[in-house]
């Protein structure tokens, strides 16, 4: 076969090959080869070249390699490569890249490669609009791949730095580093729907936050697609991230909105209704109280005649401040509109209704009521003008005065006018206003006594591991000690000593006597885990931590060794709050706990990620469960779900053997109640603690 004018594989060609048959070598090269003359001549060809130049080789030996392609291509020295066109016979420009070689001798010869690199730069092309269009766009655009756990970031557009404050060059030195960036609520969401696009191969699109480098927090709304790359295949991210803060902003303000006073930020009537129906449905559960009170002011026209409609508004805006400061935080303050206001007070502990008892719900409506007239009794300072502003307050109560919202609120709205009419500034309750106001006067002023003496007692409930009979724990609970009336439970007075600022003091001496009595018990070689209550108040108080540690610390008890409760309302009421808080005290040792849980409504996306060790079924689930086939497959769920988030399952409120039977069978751990033992003075304990609770009394 003759691949050349001089006829490759002669004796003439010795020193292009020798034996070698040259002419299959040349042809079996898979691209265009041509050799080159020193003149520029062309003297060989392999078949390739007709299938690139469209010229046979025939028509190509012997004429100038111009012909195809530019003739200083030919001077380049060994070794270079060189992007350029080839000119085809149909005079049609092809895009090449020309590689240059040599062969030394008598009659030195170029070898010429030529290889069509027109896909090759289309696709160069693409890739130049393509990054062109998209780094013209208010968006990330990135490419990452994934090996295992390594990631690998192949492009991020420069609006990462614009959005988010990093160099490209930081998040390709360390691809991890956007998990990083990524706000600690939304880390784990994000880093598992990544897990499961990697697995499944789905495309999906997920708003969440994150940090920018300046440290500002923004919305984004990251969407992504799982392709193969079509350089080596591989599985890719394709992904786009557009911030979305001022659209988040804007519907959460328009959610607000919808819900809260314009003027004061208060909730509204509307959002006011809703939570009191909620109220009302725990109650009904729970056996607790309702309150509602109705503010109206008596000479709120004057302000707007005497000093404009701008003093009014004023007016109102403090108001709204101090009526806050009358309530618990777990409380709620609107505004029905002009200068009225609404205040709902949920989960009040009621009493037995035992001939003579005070209503403990009472006692605390009444108390925010006379609170509200305090506040009212300072003097506002509008623009340099002090005015003196009273209200008339209506009450009405659930149970006792009605059993729906509607209801409520219509009686609480007749009380306060029966109060206009007949003492302004005053608060009528509901069609119980004969209570004996002296009774009240006396419970307020011999809990304030009690505070001042130190009149309490602890006494201990065992919390019982339901397998082995053994007490697991011991829960702290005060009682106090009247010396008028004996013993008094902690419903009756704990809700009056929230509304009376008592509470604090209260549980200062609780934890101070949980210390003392644990020291007491280790002395006498009890190794025994306690647990104790926080108030709201308590929970959301300054360097709580602080204040907790350093009473252990005078003790020398050991953090481990404590148990801290608090309710599932309480949690609730400012999630974000109660989880800085928590996450504090488990990363010094406490186990935490929480308590009533279904009764709160928890977010599940909030208690996941919670530092809770225990959670506490209410009672209210645990009575008669082996009875109601809905109350049990609740009771189930509640198990399984603190089981799924590895947290260790209490049941409240135990008082008969099935209640246990059914417990132990679904794989509840912990009880306690009265079937296992009622709370009893702290030198019972060590009995208790001797025996198993079948041997118990019940």
């Amino acid at each position: 076969m003759s691949v050349g004018a001089e006829g490759v594989g002669s004796p003439e060609q010795d020193d292009l090959g020798g034996r070698l048959d040259a002419a299959a070598l040349v042809d079996a090269t898979p691209e265009c080869l041509l050799i080159v003359a020193a003149d520029g001549t062309v003297v060989g060809a392999n078949d390739r070249v007709e299938e690139l130049t469209g010229f046979a080789k025939a028509d190509l030996l012997g004429r100038p390699v111009e012909l195809l392609i530019a003739s200083d291509v030919v001077a380049m020295p060994p070794g270079s490569r060189v992007e350029t066109v080839c000119l085809r016979a149909d005079g049609e420009e092809v895009a090449v890249e020309v590689r240059v070689g040599a062969v030394d001798g008598d009659r030195p010869r170029r070898i010429l490669t030529l290889r069509d690199t027109t896909e090759l730069r289309a696709g160069r092309d693409a890739e130049v609009k393509f990054r062109a269009l998209v780094e013209q766009i208010s968006a990330i655009t990135y490419t990452w791949a994934w090996d295992d756990d390594h990631y690998f970031v192949r492009y991020a557009s420069p609006q990462l730095e614009e959005i988010l404050g990093y160099a490209v060059a930081d998040w390709i030195a360390d691809p991890s580093a956007w998990y990083e960036w990524v706000h600690a609520e939304d880390r784990a969401g994000v880093i598992e729907e990544n897990k499961r696009c990697e697995r499944t191969g789905e495309s999906h699109s997920m708003v969440y936050r994150m940090h920018r480098k300046d440290g500002r927090t923004i919305w984004v709304e990251d969407s992504w697609v799982v392709v193969a790359d079509e350089r080596d295949g591989q599985r890719v991210f394709q992904g786009v991230v557009f911030d979305v803060t001022a659209r988040k902003e804007a519907e959460a303000e328009i959610a607000f909105r919808a819900n809260h006073d314009k003027l004061t930020n208060l909730p509204n009537r509307h959002l006011y209704e809703e939570m009191l129906e909620k109220a009302i449905a725990r109650a009904r559960r729970h056996d607790h109280g309702v309150g509602v009170l109705y503010l109206d002011l008596d000479n709120f026209k004057l302000v707007n005649d005497s000093l404009g409609h701008h003093a009014g508004d004023q007016l109102l805006v403090e108001l709204s401040e101090r009526l806050r400061t009358c309530t618990r935080d777990t409380d709620l303050v609107a505004r029905q509109g002009g200068d009225e206001f609404l205040l709902l007070l949920a989960d009040l502990e009621r009493g037995t209704g035992e001939p003579g008892e005070i209503d403990p719900s009472m006692v605390v409506t009444e108390s925010v009521a006379e609170r509200i007239r305090e506040v009212l009794a300072q003097p506002f300072d509008l623009n340099g003008t002090q005015f003196y502003a009273t209200g008339s307050i209506g009450v009405s109560l659930f149970p006792q005065d009605a059993h729906d919202a509607e209801s409520l609120l219509r009686n609480a709205d007749a009380a306060m006018y029966q109060s206009k009419k007949q003492e302004p500034g005053g608060y009528v309750v509901y069609a119980t206003d004969g209570d004996d106001a002296m009774k009240r006067l006396s419970l307020t002023t011999r809990l304030r006594e009690a505070v001042h003496h130190d009149h309490w007692v602890l006494h201990w409930q065992p919390i019982y591991d339901i397998e082995t009979g053994a007490v697991d724990s011991l829960e702290a609970l005060v009682r106090w000690l009247d010396p008028n009336g004996g013993l008094v439970p902690p419903g009756e007075f704990i809700p009056l000593a929230e509304e009376l600022g008592l509470i604090e003091a209260i549980g200062d001496w609780v934890l101070a006597e949980l210390v003392r009595q644990q020291a007491e018990w280790a002395s006498q070689g009890l190794d025994l885990r306690v647990g104790f209550n926080l108030s709201p108040r308590q929970l959301w108080s300054a360097h709580l931590a602080d204040k907790i540690l350093a009473k252990l610390r005078s003790g020398g008890v050991d953090p481990a060794s404590v148990i801290v409760e608090i309710t599932e309302s309480t949690a609730m009421a400012d999630p974000d709050r109660t989880q800085k808080i928590l996450s504090e005290l488990h990363a010094w040792g406490f186990s935490l706990a929480l308590d009533d849980f279904g009764t709160g409504y928890s977010s599940l996306a909030r208690l996941k990620h919670m530092p809770v060790d225990v959670l506490k079924i209410d009672r209210a689930f645990v009575r008669d469960v082996h009875l109601d086939a809905g109350l049990a497959s609740m009771v189930r769920a509640m198990i399984q779900l603190a089981q799924g988030l590895e947290m260790v399952p209490l049941a409240e409120g135990v008082e008969t053997q099935q209640e246990l039977e059914f417990l132990r069978g679904n794989g509840c751990r912990l009880a306690q109640g009265f079937l296992l033992s009622r709370p009893v003075p702290a030198e019972q304990i060590p009995e208790l603690v001797a025996r198993t609770f079948e041997r118990t009394p019940g």
